[in-house]
């Protein structure tokens, strides 16, 4: 049994972690013992269903061997009928608990949207992309708080900056990076003409003050009078902030605050995030030339779907995925029907190139 083999070293490390975690010496390490403890967690689902795949394989040849027995030949032709289908199906599972985990899976992100070729026309279509994850986010328990806005010249936005925190974001809404295109006739247009569109997304992992320290004096500050709509809106004081990371030339601006102060600790925020993912951006580069998944690499350079409206069809092209559902996803979030394929994808790439 080779997947067996394959299988024992999880099960050796997660009864090691047990022997660990039970003595004085980890117990009087808080650090030690949280990092353990989070190991060993992390194994748990793989290890149960190993073990349950190490039982059925074992049960199938004691059955094997009882088919020529007079007695109890039957009885274990008719086990083997019920063993033999779970096999696969624990293998397969057992395979994708085996991916190597993405240590930015289980992160809160930043959302980013930006209206990009099409005018007025992708600033519309920038609203109703954040309102379809918004009500997506609603559906699975997450929460949604606005950074940042833009807003464009005859509605919508130029730009959306939003933080979602629930579980797991980051390891559904990471292949939603790239260029969205929309296909559509405007309210404007008296010719009923189909315009094209583009927008620009980004998912941009959360991090922590241990994982990203930016020095102060790599960080260029500047502040300015925030710009509005007029009236009560627009601060008369120069509150709005542009942060730049000197070595990088990153700039993160928020001036949705009425606070000086505030506005620089979201930048400081976004910013951190900007630059983790640049570094993580590059990597990926590196490693490019040797692998690709075809799902995408999260460049926001590339054009990852086409949302066509007369048609009521929605295309990944990273997959191949058509939907005629267009007003299911978009009007009641119902996204679940782009990612989980798109993550039944990247899992199957994952499984192969492990080589499992």
């Amino acid at each position: 049994m080779m997947f067996k083999e394959k299988l024992q070293p999880f099960i050796d490390r997660y009864n090691e972690l047990n022997e660990l975690l039970s003595s004085p010496d980890i117990a009087s390490d808080i650090n030690r013992m949280t990092e353990l403890s989070k190991e060993q967690s992390g194994l748990t689902p793989l290890v149960e269903k190993a073990k349950h795949y190490i039982e059925t394989a074992e049960a199938i040849e004691d059955n094997k061997e009882l088919l020529s027995d007079a007695e109890l030949g039957d009885l274990a032709k008719e086990e083997l009928s019920e063993l033999e289908p779970m096999l696969p199906i624990l293998e397969d599972e057992i395979k994708v608990l085996m991916i190597p985990k993405d240590k930015n899976d289980d992160k809160n992100i930043y959302l980013e949207l930006r209206a990009g070729a099409g005018g007025d026309e992708a600033a519309l279509f920038v609203a109703d992309v954040f309102r379809m994850y918004t009500r997506y986010a609603e559906q699975v328990g997450w929460k949604i708080e606005l950074v940042s806005t833009s807003d464009g010249t005859a509605g919508g936005y130029k730009e959306v900056i939003a933080l979602i925190k629930g579980d797991g974001v980051y390891s559904q809404l990471k292949y939603e990076a790239g260029i969205h295109r929309v296909q559509r006739v405007p309210d404007t247009e008296t010719q009923g003409r189909v315009h094209t569109s583009a927008i620009t997304v980004a998912v941009i992992p959360e991090v922590d003050d241990v994982e990203v320290e930016l020095k102060a004096n790599d960080i260029k500050m500047d502040v300015y009078r925030s710009s509005g709509c007029g009236g009560q809106s627009v601060n008369t004081t120069d509150s709005a902030v542009r942060l730049t990371h000197i070595p990088t030339g990153i700039v993160a601006a928020i001036q949705d605050e009425k606070s000086q102060h505030k506005n620089r600790d979201k930048a400081m925020k976004v910013l951190k995030a900007r630059v983790y993912e640049a570094e993580l951006q590059k990597q990926l580069d590196e490693t490019s030339s040797q692998r690709k998944l075809q799902v995408g690499s999260g460049s926001r350079s590339e054009k990852i779907r086409t949302y066509n409206y007369p048609q009521n069809r929605l295309t990944d092209h990273r997959i191949g995925l058509t939907l005629y559902a267009l007003d299911d996803v978009m009007n009641n979030g119902n996204l679940k029907l782009v990612i989980d394929p798109l993550i039944a994808h990247a899992q199957t790439e994952a499984i192969q190139e492990a080589g499992l």
